[in-house]
């Protein structure tokens, strides 16, 4: 593989970030500095810790970064959750995102067994 571009997990977060901005707009304006705000930095972050990590020279910095990515799914998830619970999304587009997520995180997981 030449490029972190080429990964299936970077293009699936990657695509999931569009996602999480767009649900994010829906979001109070008063919420602009706080949940809008750790959302979108938690979910960009999980794309970006990805192509860092493939960007090492040893496979085992390359699991370190996989490991930041899945903190940072999680924490996608845990704030997706709070936003529901206060009304910002409705139930039925949680669960979308949060099986999108596990799914990614499937992939993280996998990717990072294998660098080991």
């Amino acid at each position: 593989m030449k490029t972190f571009r080429e990964l299936i997990v970077w293009q699936k977060s990657m695509d999931l970030v569009t996602e999480i901005y767009e649900e994010a707009k829906t979001f109070p304006e008063e919420e602009k500095f706080g949940l809008t705000n750790q959302i979108r930095r938690a979910s960009v972050s999980i794309p970006s810790n990805i192509a860092e990590g493939f960007g090492r020279k040893f496979d085992g910095d390359f699991a370190r970064f996989m490991s930041i990515a899945m903190g940072s799914n999680y924490e996608v998830q845990t704030q997706l959750e709070i936003a529901r619970n206060v009304g910002f999304i409705v139930n039925e587009q949680l669960v979308i995102l949060i099986e999108k997520l596990e799914d990614i995180d499937k992939m993280l997981k996998g990717l990072k067994s294998k660098l080991k």
